[in-house]
């Protein structure tokens, strides 16, 4: 916890963004009073809880040890997005010949350039979650630091002491490891490294074929990297709806991804300048030479040096910190957001759970995390975006269901824009046109995924999204053809009879 890598490389662009998240020359302030709120952590989590009680008049602290913004804005979702514009940008330049645009294969990549733009980006982006900002605009306490319970009302650091009333943890996760003989000696890359690159590896191992894995396996590979994808499962996205993970499966043999699936990683041997990365499958033992290698097998939740124990807050070590319904800890008077309490670690549940413990620890609420709609998108291409329940999950619970699918190549517009390896895809419940879940894979599922999630929230049906006028030609007319599928099956024979019957009286 206390080896932070740096941001690299060192150029003005990342200057710029630890001068807003981090500035050199911080002086933390001196506590007046015991806290409103005193907040751990300075990721998604962190920042919504401190603006949003400052802005409702609560005196709050807000404790951050190494850069604001947490994983999303400095090694997560910021980066990772700006990167994979630029490899969606390389992709339609290389495969434009059939709209025209001649050049395709023969097109010339800057890696390097794609990375400072990366960069200039994040920076750009970053004064939002400036320290400056949160002191000056919205009247936050910020202390930069290591974060230590010292009673079960108050947090240390840098040896001063900070009473509080309430108080929530918001430290995030990090990057998980594996305990694969040779790979810490031969050296990996991590979401929290990657984006440090400024040459693109020839040949790159991507371990790991869950969303973050498939996201920058074919990134780097639209980029020119040799890419061979490793899971130990055997399929990739092997929580997604299957047919949308065969979608992708496709996606990325048709783009040269080397796919490894089913294999049990024996050990890794450093050879030259090379990797080899040893595998078994099916008895076989098989090995692939690469030279970088990147791990993307999930997040393990910062909760050393805590001292959670002193605190009274019960905490696993491979979950995170426990929390009730209402997101309250063990103690009474502390609370946790994010991603080191939730098994949906996405930045946008984060935001929602800051708002709750905004609600409850300081207004007495009693709202309930159970109770939010969470939608996620894997941002590949095409993208995977889901909301609600699988079909499984309704089994699971004895409901019956109704699936209704919509393929994009009955779609107009997913016709026109090339784009028809998709579909939008519902769950309902037997009987009715209740929505209990989603899945929609499109380039733009995650723009898309909102009117479901709207939906699901509100307990609209999709009646009410059949009596929605869609603009046409939109990608999104085929979250209004399910709505007309639905309304079709409602047309029994009987009814059907009935108003023939009814027709053909009119007509005399």
């Amino acid at each position: 916890m206390d080896n932070i890598t740096p941001l690299l490389p060192d150029d003005d662009h990342n200057r710029t963004l630890v001068a807003n998240v981090h500035p050199d020359d911080w002086v933390n302030p001196v506590p007046t009073c015991r806290y409103n709120l005193v907040v751990i952590g300075g990721g998604t989590a962190g920042l919504v809880c401190a603006a949003g009680a400052a802005g409702l008049g609560a005196k709050v602290a807000l404790i951050e040890r190494h850069l604001l913004g947490g994983d999303c804005l400095n090694v997560g979702c910021v980066p990772s997005k700006g990167l994979i514009r630029s490899a969606r940008a390389v992709h339609d330049a290389r495969t434009g010949a059939g709209f025209g645009a001649r050049g395709g294969v023969g097109i010339t990549v800057d890696f390097a350039a794609a990375m400072e733009r990366m960069r200039r980006l994040r920076s750009e982006i970053s004064p939002h979650d400036s320290a400056r900002r949160f002191r000056d605009e919205l009247g936050v306490d910020v202390y930069f630091g290591q974060a230590s319970f010292a009673e079960s009302d108050c947090v240390e650091v840098a040896g001063t002491r900070l009473f509080f009333h309430r108080a929530v943890v918001c430290t995030g996760a990090r990057a998980a490891a594996l305990p694969i003989p040779g790979l810490k000696e031969a050296g990996y890359l991590t979401n929290e490294t990657v984006f440090s690159l400024t040459e693109l590896p020839t040949r790159l191992a991507v371990i790991g074929a869950g969303p973050i894995g498939c996201e920058l396996a074919q990134s780097f590979s639209r980029f020119g990297s040799q890419v061979t994808l490793i899971e130990a499962a055997p399929r990739i996205l092997g929580r997604e709806d299957r047919d949308a993970a065969d979608i992708l499966h496709a996606a990325f043999i048709r783009e040269g991804i080397e796919l490894r699936l089913g294999v049990n990683i024996l050990r890794v041997e450093t050879r030259g300048d090379g990797k080899a990365i040893i595998m078994e499958r099916n008895g076989v033992t098989e090995e692939v030479l690469v030279d970088r290698i990147l791990l993307g097998v999930g997040r393990a939740p910062n909760v050393e040096g805590l001292n959670l124990e002193r605190g009274g807050i019960a905490y696993d070590a491979k979950v995170g910190v426990t929390v009730t319904d209402t997101l309250q800890t063990s103690n009474p008077r502390v609370y946790a957001a994010g991603d080191i309490c939730s098994p949906y670690k996405f930045t946008h549940t984060a935001d929602a759970q800051a708002r709750i413990v905004i609600a409850n620890a300081l207004f007495l609420r009693r709202q309930k995390s159970s109770a939010l709609t969470i939608p996620w998108c894997t941002y590949t291409d095409p993208e995977i975006a889901h909301v609600g329940m699988y079909e499984q999950d309704a089994d699971a619970k004895g409901i019956e269901v109704t699936t209704l699918t919509v393929p994009l190549a009955d779609v107009d517009r997913a016709v026109l824009d090339g784009e028809t390896a998709g579909f939008a895809r519902v769950h309902l419940k037997k009987g009715s046109d209740r929505i209990l879940g989603a899945t929609i894979v499109a380039r733009h599922a995650g723009e898309m995924i909102n009117e479901l999630s709207l939906a699901i929230t509100e307990g609209l049906g999709l009646s009410a999204i059949a009596r929605t006028i869609h603009p046409y030609p939109t990608q999104a007319d085929a979250i209004r053809k399910l709505a007309d599928a639905h309304n079709r099956a409602r047309l029994t024979p009987f009814v059907k009879r009935m108003l023939s019957a009814w027709l053909a009286w009119q007509r005399g």
